[in-house]
């Protein structure tokens, strides 16, 4: 008791007394006792992929044919490359057909056949041995065909072969028809 009497008696003592203690519960307070730690992963960077392609018969047609008779064929090939950084779903349409005589159609009675040559390895093309037939049909009732996936950086060779049926009598002597062959990604 003698020591209340004492800070009662003193209030300066009291009031030392006070700020000691509560500067010392701020010290402990805020002493950093908490463990910290921090990691950062700077410079994420993100960018989008290309699709593009080669075509290597680009703004020419792949095969021409004149002077027809029923039953003559042509052949021609073309190269397909994604040129890309991404992998792609090639597909083959055609399109902007037009027949001379719109009586007798000449795009109806020429069959085509468009075949899958396969991947190029390397430099090196692949033989054309018509087993990866992709179209088979006439050329009027081509729609769109898929041709597959292809890698970034595949190449295919296609050949395309084009054949005036037997059936064209003398109403298709002197059509012509054309037609444009469109190779798409996606």
């Amino acid at each position: 008791m003698s020591r209340m009497k004492a800070l009662a008696a003193n209030p300066r003592l009291a009031l030392g007394g006070l700020l000691t203690l509560l500067l010392s519960a701020g010290a402990v307070v805020g002493s950093g006792a908490d463990f910290t730690a921090s990691s950062a992963n700077p410079a994420n960077t993100f960018s989008s992929g290309t699709m593009t392609m080669l075509n290597s018969k680009g703004g020419q047609a792949v095969l021409t044919a004149e002077n027809m008779r029923p039953g003559d064929s042509e052949e021609g090939v073309v190269d397909i490359e994604n040129t890309g950084s991404l992998s792609g779903d090639f597909t083959l349409s055609r399109s902007d057909l037009v027949d001379s005589d719109t009586d007798n159609p000449m795009s109806g009675k020429l069959n085509v056949t468009v075949v899958d040559c396969g991947a190029f390895d390397g430099a090196t093309a692949p033989d054309c041995d018509g087993n990866d037939v992709k179209y088979s049909g006439t050329v009027a009732d081509m729609d769109t065909t898929e041709l597959g996936n292809y890698a970034a950086g595949a190449k295919h060779r296609y050949e395309f072969v084009v054949e005036l049926d037997e059936s064209a009598g003398n109403a298709y002597q002197g059509g012509s028809s054309s037609v444009q062959f469109d190779f798409n990604a996606a």
